[in-house]
């Protein structure tokens, strides 16, 4: 931010989304006594008569978010859902209604946007949504906004702002799958063609293509007294450094103990690309990050196995010093930068 509030510019101009989102918040301001979360966290917070509800929006934009051109529209529809509901996820809340807002160019057929739809449908199946509406429009590019209203007990929301020192960082799933789809799709096929029939590439693709939501994850997260939750959207150093900042805290990671995803050790030898990067600031994971008591972490690794055979992996703990730590396999620190993905500076994907 600059000193008169305003946000923040790179050297290339664009302006990064962060600060973008602090000097949006303080325009808003903090609404009404029924706001009781506003803008900042994955999710708002409004209280209705005695019904708590989470409110969020999410928007895919063509030549930003996905390439048209490879992408299925039935699988972009699945994720458009998807990611919506993982904001959902993070806050251990219910998904209960979406709305579409739908920007088509004049190239796009009648048949592809059945199809969007259908994954969409697909998608809302699958995390229990009811869709009841929205809006299209033309557009010079397809965009994608969905918004969910999803509903949590009284004070049962989890934020970004509880991580106290002490605390143990957790994540569910394994990280970098996505990113790692993603350089994979983005390949030409007489680089990779013999790759692409493999398992390990077809389920990197799967992870970028159709994300999972980690609905009932959160909830139990939430039961096991997690203090802070995020989802794994823009790469888990990015969304840790926001977690971090609402709860004016630091954080110590353990790089031998964050979860690799399955396959990146191919693609490395396939394409040079390097795990443990993919996992720190690839984003798309859409796994949840949480903090929770050092007492509880054990506990809520058993059930989350049990119950729903999600791993929940332990990679370090918070700090009342503020800023982030890699710890390396030998004991020395070295700090963490917040890397990720910048929808307002990043190229499109």
């Amino acid at each position: 931010m600059t000193g008169d509030g305003a946000p923040r510019k790179e050297r290339n101009g664009r302006i990064r989304e962060d600060d973008f989102v602090l000097a949006l918040r303080r325009i808003i301001g903090d609404g009404t006594p029924e706001v009781l979360v506003g803008a900042g966290d994955d999710c708002a917070v409004v209280r209705v008569g005695e019904r708590v509800l989470i409110l969020t929006v999410d928007m895919l934009v063509e030549g930003v978010h996905f390439d048209a051109s490879r992408v299925a529209p039935r699988d972009l529809g699945y994720k458009a859902i998807a990611v919506n509901v993982s904001d959902v996820a993070a806050m251990a809340g219910s998904p209960r209604f979406g709305l579409i807002a739908l920007g088509l160019p004049p190239t796009v057929d009648a048949p592809w946007a059945v199809e969007l739809y259908g994954g969409m449908r697909e998608a809302a199946g699958e995390y229990a949504l009811s869709l009841v509406g929205g809006d299209t429009s033309r557009a010079d590019r397809v965009a994608i906004s969905v918004s969910v209203v999803g509903e949590v007990a009284p004070a049962g929301a989890v934020l970004r702002s509880g991580a106290q020192p002490g605390d143990r960082i957790v994540v569910t799933g394994a990280l970098g799958a996505s990113a790692g789809g993603l350089r994979l799709a983005a390949e030409e096929p007489q680089t990779i063609g013999h790759a692409l029939g493999a398992a390990w590439a077809h389920d990197l693709i799967e992870a970028h293509d159709r994300p999972v939501a980690r609905v009932g994850e959160g909830q139990a997260l939430a039961r096991y007294g997690a203090t802070a939750m995020i989802d794994v959207s823009d790469g888990l150093a990015l969304d840790l450094s926001r977690l971090c900042r609402e709860s004016d805290v630091g954080a110590a990671v353990d790089l031998e103990r964050v979860p690799v995803a399955p396959g990146l050790g191919e693609l490395h030898r396939l394409l040079g690309t390097e795990p443990l990067g993919l996992a720190l600031g690839g984003g798309e994971d859409y796994e949840l990050l949480a903090t929770i008591p050092a007492e509880q972490a054990a506990p809520a690794a058993e059930f989350l196995a049990e119950r729903f055979g999600t791993p929940l992996t332990d990679i370090g703990h918070i700090r009342a010093e503020r800023g982030m730590v890699a710890v390396e396999a030998d004991g020395s620190e070295r700090p963490l930068e917040p890397l990720g993905w910048d929808h307002l500076a990043a190229d499109a994907g």
